[in-house]
């Protein structure tokens, strides 16, 4: 679980990147999912775009996500929601 600060360090950090993964009309299905766990695997922080094309409602999208995947939510503003989950091996962010 993160902590206001701790989401406000990441949502800074996330400002340059470009989403990863889009999710499009398909929704989420097993690949989608592997893809995330890679990008998650080597970045922590993610990025990710659901298209506009695509049926399923955002947040609930970003929320079956996090809970797949054991990450936290970050934020979600418009067609766009970032996640974030720490690397134990080699972590990339030093939450404050």
């Amino acid at each position: 679980m993160l902590t206001g600060k701790q989401r406000s360090y990441l949502r800074g950090e996330a400002n340059n990147l470009d989403p990863y993964v889009h999710i499009g009309k398909d929704g989420l299905n097993d690949s989608i999912y592997e893809k995330i766990d890679e990008v998650l695997d080597d970045h922590e922080l993610v990025k990710i775009r659901v298209l506009d094309n695509s049926l399923e409602d955002i947040k609930d999208v970003a929320h079956n996500v996090c809970e797949k995947m054991g990450a936290d939510l970050v934020q979600v503003i418009g067609n766009v929601f970032i996640i974030y989950r720490k690397n134990m091996e080699e972590p990339v962010y030093n939450l404050p």
